[in-house]
């Protein structure tokens, strides 16, 4: 019983010691504890009321209006090639030339063969003008003459795709076969791509199919040039949707004569949704996005110290993103002050000062330079 009793005495003297320590003056674990504490220095910015435009996000790529590996239509071995990597070429250049080997002289056969039977067919219309051979003998002319001017034609034909040219206008990629390499028909040469303008595709949600129509305007976005805007417009939208992702294809065309941008690049297209109104926004920075909710730091002068503000936490629902700026539907009022750096080491209460030396970016578009 005895140890009983101490030890119910001990329990009650620790008990009594950390509530003292947590709630008497001078204790280090009570409510103002967080006004205890130095003040933390953040950086804030004002809630703005300003108008807004939602902004449809949609990703794609780069795509040649037209677009080809160019190859031969017969085998053949390589004999000339009068093209380098990374030409511009018109339509119809030369690029390259397989072996003829003995088809000029299979094609002089047969022209010889044609101009005799010319020759003859003339030297028997005139007989046959004094009645001197009957009509079958010139209708016999006449057809040998036929077949073997076909038949030089076919040979000229069968030279002609030994030889390939550009058939459009554009730039030539890597070439991928060496002189004296014997090539298969339909063995790739080069690619030759069309860059001028030059086409976008991208894929939408058909919830949001209604909002994009041919004619509508679209700025593009690509990683290797992430301080340029590229102004595209809808050329067409797919007349089905994708029954495994429910998703639109649309085609956007723009101009691109310095031929910044290439076939295969990763794109980043908006276009506008719905028309625009004013709304309340902050930096995305100031607004912490949780699965169980979306909370900012308001910050109210500190009474009686001037230049110390104190820290509470306030729920908010958030809206579309515009750039480095959140739209705020509800919780905030325009002309508040939230932090937007600093937040990580603050809790409901905490006492701050303001350094906002250093901002970090609330451009509702960080892209500056326009194309």
């Amino acid at each position: 019983m005895r140890k009983l009793l101490l030890l119910l005495l001990l329990c009650v003297l620790v008990a009594g010691g950390l509530y003292g320590w947590r709630h008497l003056p001078g204790g280090r674990g009570g409510p103002n504890d967080a006004q205890a504490q130095p003040p933390q220095t953040v950086s804030d910015a004002a809630v703005r009321s300003a108008p807004w435009q939602n902004r449809i996000k949609a990703f794609g790529q780069v795509r040649a209006v037209q677009g080809a590996d160019l190859s031969a239509e017969v085998p053949g071995i390589v004999d000339q090639i009068e093209f380098r990597s990374g030409d511009e070429v018109r339509k119809g250049t030369v690029l390259l030339r397989l072996r003829l080997n003995d088809d000029t002289a299979k094609l002089q056969q047969l022209q010889a063969t044609a101009d005799l039977w010319a020759a003859n067919l003339a030297r028997d219309q005139k007989q046959f003008a004094v009645q001197a051979i009957s009509r079958a003998t010139l209708d016999q002319d006449t057809a040998n003459l036929n077949a073997f001017r076909a038949q030089v034609a076919a040979q000229q034909a069968l030279m002609s795709e030994k030889v390939v040219r550009a058939p459009f206008d554009g730039r030539l990629g890597l070439r991928q076969v060496d002189l004296g390499q014997y090539l298969v028909a339909g063995t790739p040469i080069v690619t030759l791509q069309s860059l001028d303008p030059i086409y976008v595709d991208f894929t939408v949600p058909q919830q949001q199919a209604a909002q994009v129509a041919p004619g509508e305007k679209v700025d593009v976005t690509v990683d290797a040039f992430t301080s340029r805007i590229f102004h595209a417009v809808v050329e067409a939208v797919d007349s089905r949707i994708d029954p495994s992702s429910r998703m639109v294809s649309v085609r956007a065309s723009l101009g691109n004569a310095d031929h910044a941008l290439s076939p295969g690049m990763f794109a980043v297209v908006r276009l506008d949704e719905g028309h625009p109104h004013v709304a309340l926004s902050v930096p995305t920075s100031a607004v912490s996005f949780n699965p169980y909710g979306n909370f900012v730091y308001v910050l109210t002068p500190k009474p009686n110290e001037p230049g110390r503000f104190v820290a509470s936490s306030r729920v908010v629902k958030a809206g579309e993103t515009l750039g480095n700026r959140a739209e705020i539907l509800s919780g905030l009022d325009a002309g508040e002050r939230v932090v937007t750096a600093g937040q990580n080491k603050l809790r409901n209460g905490s006492i701050v000062v303001i350094d906002n030396s250093v901002q970090p970016s609330d451009a509702t578009d960080p892209v500056v330079r326009e194309e």
